[in-house]
């Protein structure tokens, strides 16, 4: 299911940046009523993007607090017990105020350290950019229902102008910000997004400082920038291994064929389950003259992995570590939304990429014919 790039952040970060304070204060204030006593919860993300506690505060008299040390300052998440939504912050050492009211968590405020004033700064305007795509897209709403259509044409015309404005504006804000946290995070939802070309995705990379290259949100970029470019066809398909339903170790080097098809999917992803009728009858059709098949399951669960194989009938090769788009197989190929498929020769070279229908059956057909 194709990711998009979204103005709202909610992606975990790490990156290391010098402090002055050899841990964090995070102090905060609560207007509007709330009980004292009320916990106050501070959380994370693991490797899997799921939330992880961190650690709990009480408010007394509208303040709570959370002292500890964050060496390497990273995205966490202020939520309240009892209310809906979350408040993103970076936690780094040194002091943090944080204000906001009960009943409105997303206008928040956050300052005192370099990461969150840069975070602020790209989140006000972010803000702005929600608010007129509300704005477009309730008048269109409007517009449709009195059956406008000449006023729904225009909106649809200004809201294709305005998604360039916010693309505009995410790389002026990754080019004039190079130390800043954020700027990783914008350019890394630009690359996975697909919302500008591979090489101007690079450039941004390279204009970022240092400090940020170094990071390990940094880092972690330019090993997928790296990925991508040994993914794209006519480059030689990286070598995997990894769990079979029965718990063995198998590799892609163990299953080429004439012509090999890595099918990235998950028992819970609808398009993928509506390909596979597809996928089954080219490979009834074309396994005996060369045609071999290695399913990578996106599944976080052994049981809907293995039911989903059995319910489609799918008769080649699967493996899976089971941790979604974690995946160190769906990392190493870049894989951001699922169905996707690569195609390769006898040689290992990616001859094809997310053929799907009619088009699998033909570029099969082609090549081993």
């Amino acid at each position: 299911m194709k990711k998009i790039l979204t103005i709202g952040l909610g992606l975990a970060l790490m990156v290391s940046c010098n402090s002055k304070k050899d841990g964090y204060t995070l102090s905060g204030t609560i207007t509007g009523e709330l009980d004292n006593g009320t916990r106050i919860f501070l959380r994370t993300t693991d490797s899997l993007n799921q939330l992880i506690a961190v650690d709990t505060a009480v408010v007394e008299n509208g303040a709570f607090e959370f002292v500890g040390v964050q060496n390497n300052p990273k995205l966490h998440y202020v939520m309240v017990e009892s209310a809906m939504g979350n408040i993103p912050l970076i936690l780094e050492n040194g002091d943090i105020d944080l204000k906001f009211q009960k009943d409105s968590l997303s206008h928040a405020r956050v300052k005192g350290t370099p990461q969150n004033d840069l975070f602020m700064k790209f989140m006000g305007e972010s803000r702005k950019l929600s608010d007129r795509a509300r704005s477009m897209q309730n008048d269109m709403r409007n517009a449709a229902q009195q059956r406008d259509t000449a006023t729904v044409t225009a909106l649809r015309e200004e809201y294709i102008e305005f998604q360039d404005d916010v693309k505009n504006f995410n790389i002026d804000f990754a080019k004039q910000n190079p130390n800043a946290l954020i700027s990783v995070l914008i350019i890394n939802n630009l690359m996975m997004g697909k919302v500008i070309p591979q090489n101007e995705v690079e450039a941004l990379f390279e204009g970022l400082s240092p400090e940020m290259k170094a990071s390990d949100q940094g880092l972690k970029l330019k090993e997928q920038l790296d990925n991508a470019k040994s993914t794209e066809i006519g480059g030689i398909a990286p070598d995997f291994s990894a769990p079979t339903p029965d718990g063995d170790l198998l590799a892609l080097s163990d299953v080429k064929g004439k012509l090999t098809l890595i099918d990235f999917w998950a028992a819970w992803c609808r398009p993928c389950r509506a390909e596979n009728p597809n996928i089954v009858n080219v490979y009834n059709k074309y396994h005996e003259k060369g045609l071999n098949i290695i399913g990578v399951s996106l599944d976080a669960r052994a049981e809907d992995w293995t039911k989903a194989i059995e319910a489609d009938g799918l008769a080649w090769n699967h493996i899976s570590n089971l941790k979604r788009f974690q995946d160190p197989v769906a990392r190493l190929y870049n894989i951001n939304a699922i169905p996707a498929a690569f195609l390769l020769d006898e040689n290992g070279v990616i001859v094809a990429k997310n053929l799907r229908g009619e088009a699998l059956e033909k570029k099969v057909a082609e090549l081993l014919n």
